[in-house]
């Protein structure tokens, strides 16, 4: 006696949508979320704060373009970056660290 092969497919069809389902809430949408949040700070950004890059040069903002970024390195050195390089914002951590 052999099994009813519209179950089969029907079953089929079930671990499908269950698969593509898994993979939609534990890989795409978190991206998605990440991407919106970068796509906010940058946004927000302004002149004066200290920002990281994703190569991780460290600067001050001097002037924000469409595409581009201006960042201050040093006293005499600014340079340019692609909006989307810029990672996150920078803060100075104090060394704690006691010498004896």
């Amino acid at each position: 006696m052999q099994g009813d092969p519209m179950g089969g497919l029907i079953s089929a069809i079930i671990w499908m949508v269950m698969l593509i389902g898994i993979f939609y809430f534990l890989l795409y949408r978190p991206q998605q979320q990440q991407r919106k949040k970068h796509e906010e700070f940058l946004k927000n950004l302004k002149k004066g704060e200290k920002v990281i890059t994703t190569g991780g040069i460290i600067g001050e903002v001097k002037q924000i373009d469409e595409k581009t970024i201006t960042l201050k390195v040093c006293e005499t050195c600014s340079i340019k970056v692609l909006k989307p390089s810029v990672a996150a914002y920078y803060t100075e951590e104090e060394n704690s660290d006691k010498q004896s």
